[in-house]
């Protein structure tokens, strides 16, 4: 069973793990597409902190991921078809977005299943970044003192 799942995987923490090991529970390949800053500046207003090659890096880096791919374009036909996945995972936000329900209809054509998740409460990126940007107004004696 190969099961895919996609982002961007910015600032890797452990909502990410818990997912990717979620993922490994669920089938024997785990394949990963991670979104190039193009496709995330697409729908975010902003690109990744971290550039695509080390947050492919990271990910290849986890004993519960075996293929990492890179994706450039804001569609996942493509990765299901290369990788003939048999299991897709989504996170809560997934949406109605002409490419969600293109995927969907491809994969259900195929008997392939999708299973969205919850994501982990425990954090996030977008969580990470704001906490930084606070800790940056800490005054500069403080912020020597903690280098």
């Amino acid at each position: 069973m190969i099961v895919y799942t996609v982002g961007t995987f910015d600032l890797l923490h452990v909502g990410h793990l818990a997912l990717l090991k979620y993922c490994e529970s669920l089938g024997n390949v785990v394949a990963v597409g991670v979104a190039s800053d193009k496709v995330v500046h697409s729908y975010k207003p902003n690109v990744p902190v971290i550039p695509l090659d080390q947050r492919s890096e990271m990910l290849n880096a986890l004993s519960c991921v075996d293929i990492v791919r890179p994706y450039h374009e804001l569609e996942y036909i493509s990765g299901c078809k290369a990788l003939d996945v048999d299991i897709f995972v989504v996170g809560e936000d997934w949406g109605k977005n002409p490419h969600n329900i293109a995927v969907e209809s491809y994969l259900k054509s195929k008997g392939k299943e999708i299973i969205q998740v919850l994501y982990n409460p425990r954090t996030s990126s977008s969580k990470i970044k704001l906490d930084t940007i606070a800790q940056s107004h800490i005054k500069p004696y403080i912020a020597q003192a903690i280098a």
